[in-house]
């Protein structure tokens, strides 16, 4: 434990922060990322894993632990160095032994962790808690995926008795960016599966997330003195306005749940002239997805035909699908993890993911790649924290996983 506790606090105090502003343009879009991956490698040399290598063109560090047990599938361990938009310089973790299930104030920032704001805190008294000092974000997500891979690996080398197939990992950047999988290589990788180790409360096992799109729609007015304006004005910012109400109104974020998608506004600017609005747009159901989608044309097109010329454009992708789609069609990864989580006593949350992973991206690309907790919570800001305990079940889980494939 304490091996791995320290490998934790050595990354997280390392800023690898991404930068959305150089998404795609620049891989991976910040030096630090690349240093920490150049740093990495020659500890996994270190550690005793083979081929060694990092992907300049892709970003991804991949390494190898070479089968000692014939028949075995080749599985794959993912997860990304690479922290969120929150201030990641000069972190300072703060460790809180066994903790009492009360306030834990967060260095000398005047911020505090509460149980009263953070109910899931009580999940974890007596338990070693790692925190921020109330300046920072932690960079558990996914630093602590990154080090469960590596203290797993590690332990397997170090105990060959311990029989498992040909284990390969992946560390990759720009995750928090949503561009770090475009470009992941997985005929090299050459695993029959995967799992990106970027969850969060102990015993999630997710393969089944969100099918995603964007949606920015430009608005053009005609500006003219506000004195003169009748039957000549037309304002870009009430264009806006009866978008946005046309839009359904409790498909939103803030009143669905579980498996019910969403049309979220996320950005809005302008003046009389010229105005923009950004959207994404979620579903599990790729049907109910779709539909959401024609939504958007449709009050685009409507709004449209009330004007001589077209003042409303609109421009739509997909971002990622739902992996669902592609893991149903090979359950092994998911049938293996889940044996192993019971294995060990966990108890195995499947709840679909609102959001994205890498894994999504990955499992279309032919490799089914599942997402396992790594343990953190609160992840993204200053009350970001991690239990040692739960690092530890997630390291466990790995090795179990390893076991169980090689039975087969």
């Amino acid at each position: 434990m304490e091996r791995f506790v320290d490998r934790f606090l050595r990354y997280v105090k390392k800023n690898t922060r991404s930068d959305e502003s150089k998404a795609g343009i620049e891989i991976p879009s910040t030096a630090s990322q690349m240093e920490f991956l150049e740093e990495l490698s020659e500890e996994l040399k270190r550690i005793g894993f083979e081929e060694v290598k990092i992907n300049k063109k892709n970003a991804f560090l991949t390494a190898t632990v070479p089968a000692n047990v014939d028949n075995a599938p080749v599985i794959g361990f993912i997860s990304h160095v690479d922290t969120a938009a929150f201030n990641a310089e000069n972190i300072s973790p703060q460790i809180h032994e066994n903790y009492d299930g009360g306030d834990i104030a967060l260095g000398n920032s005047g911020f505090v962790l509460s149980p009263k704001e953070f109910p899931n805190l009580k999940n974890y008294i007596g338990q070693t808690l790692i925190t921020t000092d109330g300046t920072t974000l932690l960079g558990a997500d996914d630093k602590a995926g990154v080090c469960e891979i590596v203290s797993a690996m590690e332990y397997l080398i170090e105990n060959p008795q311990i029989k498992h197939g040909k284990l390969r990992v992946a560390f990759g950047c720009d995750e928090e960016i949503g561009v770090g999988a475009n470009n992941f290589d997985v005929e090299d990788f050459g695993c029959d599966f995967a799992y990106t180790m970027d969850g969060s409360s102990v015993g999630e096992l997710q393969f089944e997330c969100f099918n995603a799109a964007e949606a920015k729609i430009d608005i053009l007015g005609k500006s003219v003195h506000p004195g003169d304006a009748k039957n000549k004005m037309i304002n870009a910012l009430t264009i806006s306005r009866d978008i946005q109400m046309a839009m359904p109104l409790l498909s939103v974020p803030e009143t669905t749940e579980c498996r019910e998608g969403f049309i979220h506004l996320i950005e809005a600017h302008g003046d009389v002239e010229n105005a923009s609005l950004v959207y994404i747009i979620r579903d599990h159901n790729r049907e109910l997805f779709e539909d959401k989608k024609n939504t958007v044309i449709k009050i685009c097109e409507e709004i449209n035909s009330r004007y001589d010329i077209d003042r409303v454009k609109l421009e739509m992708h997909d971002e990622y699908r739902n992996m669902a789609d592609i893991i149903k069609n090979d359950p092994r990864s998911v049938d293996i993890a889940t044996k192993a989580m019971e294995n060990l006593g966990i108890t195995v949350n499947k709840d679909p993911i609102r959001g994205g992973t890498d894994g999504s991206k990955i499992s279309f690309m032919g490799l089914p790649t599942p997402n396992i907790f790594a343990g953190g919570e609160n992840f993204h800001g200053r009350f970001e924290f991690v239990s040692v305990q739960s690092i530890q079940k997630a390291i466990d889980v790995i090795v179990e996983i390893a076991k169980i494939a090689a039975e087969k």
